[in-house]
């Protein structure tokens, strides 16, 4: 199955959905995940500094006999060590991947470098320049945070993810102006929360209605997780998700051969979400 792909503002491509291997797979050997997801149809992997498993991830790329090409990486910069760079620490990750470079480079947390962001972003560049990464970002960055950091910036955040599904996409309203005025892409994790650790929220019928009517136009089945990922899509987000089964992860890769949801349908998910707001990873977000 070919991944349709968003267009960065640096003019790179990514694909729409990523493999992500923190929460489930935290400090845990990624390998055999990874092994899954690839064979399964991921090309886009979602590492990070600080999930402790980037070797094996690493190992997995390799043992799945994958060619570079064929691969998008995503990691992520930690807490910088005493000396240490945004492009040193990125070398360390580039060996313990087993790659000659990323295709993504994110700041995980701006709270990990207080009073210290522009310096952070301007490392960011160089490795971007050095050639070891193709495109940086930021992950869980507030309006405040971004505005810092483009005061400064030559080269504009590509992404930014961030904990987005309808119950805290009201609250990220700041962020997105940011994001629409300077094309970046929005990025999600948690997006499928409010179905898997929020059951009983007043979602959950609007999901049913929109599924029920999506099944019927297909006349194939449709699944909630699939509802809330092609709201994600059709929103142009780019959404990181992660399974340790094999058909979990076909039915994700297969959200985007679901009907698209109508305007109305898109209308109702906002306007539901809205009526609750709720963090399910509050310790990543200032708080508010």
């Amino acid at each position: 199955m070919t991944v349709s792909t968003l267009p960065l503002n640096d003019g790179n491509q990514v694909p729409w959905i990523a493999f992500g291997t923190g929460t489930a797979l935290f400090r845990k050997d990624a390998e055999d995940a990874i092994r899954l997801a690839l064979d399964n149809g991921f090309t886009h992997l979602d590492g990070a500094q600080v999930y402790g498993n980037e070797n094996t991830l690493g190992n997995g790329i390799v043992a799945s006999g994958k060619s570079r090409s064929e691969l998008f990486i995503t990691t992520k910069l930690g807490q910088l060590q005493p000396g240490a760079t945004p492009k040193s620490a990125l070398q360390e990750s580039l060996r313990q991947l087993k790659v000659d470079y990323v295709d993504l480079y994110l700041v995980h947390q701006a709270n990990n470098h207080v009073g210290k962001l522009k310096e952070v972003w301007k490392g960011m560049e160089e490795a971007q320049k050095a050639g070891l990464t193709k495109s940086i970002g930021v992950s869980n960055f507030t309006a405040d945070h971004l505005k810092t950091i483009l005061e400064i910036a030559t080269i504009p955040p590509a992404v930014n993810q961030v904990e987005a599904h309808p119950y805290v996409w009201q609250a990220l309203q700041p962020n997105l102006a940011i994001h629409d005025q300077y094309k970046i892409v929005t990025s999600s994790y948690g997006g499928l929360s409010p179905i898997f650790r929020g059951k009983g929220g007043p979602l959950d019928p609007v999901i049913e209605q929109i599924r029920t009517r999506l099944e019927k136009t297909r006349g194939a089945p449709v699944s909630d997780g699939q509802v809330l990922n092609k709201w994600l899509q059709q929103k142009g987000v780019l959404v990181v998700t992660t399974s340790s089964k094999a058909e979990r992860i076909r039915e994700y890769l297969d959200t985007q051969n679901v009907p698209e949801l109508t305007v109305e349908e898109i209308a109702l998910i906002d306007t539901t979400g809205g009526k609750l707001h709720k963090r399910y990873f509050p310790g990543n977000w200032p708080s508010e």
